[in-house]
């Protein structure tokens, strides 16, 4: 994993997190979610999407790393506080895509281990993450030491979708790596 280079992202970057974010999509969430709502999902329009996240420091979103490798962004994650007012756990991961050939790789653990040095600095010790209840990549969570917390219904584009949550008490050993 030496070539990979995790690091904050930029405006720069905003094309490269939306060809990860739609093509994560389109690999992870086939037959999950309606192949009207992926068919129709636009880099382009994601794009002008993170681009408008990323140029506003004030956006919940606005966290957010990238993997890159070879001037390539591989993967990203985005972070921030936690958006449903749990009481628990203050600090949330938004989402984490890593293209599926860079799977495997460790880009993920490297992704996650950014995401919980940010938290810490902003003196968050705790995390959620919500993960669609047929996410084929649940075990990732868990291999991260994730315990299952709860699940709720929500709408997505018209559709209503099942999510569970997973989260750490205390962060600093995943920020440690």
């Amino acid at each position: 994993m030496k070539s990979i280079l995790i690091r904050d992202a930029t405006v720069e970057d905003a094309s490269g997190i939306a060809h990860v974010h739609v093509s994560a999509w389109l690999e992870t969430y086939r037959g999950l979610m309606s192949d009207e709502f992926l068919d129709g999902l636009s880099v382009e329009q994601r794009a002008n999407r993170w681009k408008q996240i990323l140029n506003n420091s004030s956006d919940a979103y606005h966290r957010v790393v990238v993997a890159g490798k070879d001037g390539d962004i591989v993967g990203f994650a985005n972070y921030g506080k936690e958006q449903s007012g749990d009481s628990d756990f203050l600090g949330e991961l938004f989402a984490i895509y890593v293209l599926k050939k860079f799977q495997g790789q460790g880009i993920g653990r490297e992704l996650v281990k950014r995401v919980t040095q940010g938290l810490l600095e902003q003196e968050i010790s705790s995390m959620l993450v919500w993960v669609l209840m047929e996410n084929p990549y649940q075990r990732f969570y868990e291999s991260l030491g994730g315990v299952y917390l709860r699940e709720r219904t929500i709408d997505f584009a018209g559709e209503l979708l099942h999510e569970k949550a997973y989260g750490w008490t205390d962060i600093c050993p995943l920020a440690e790596g």
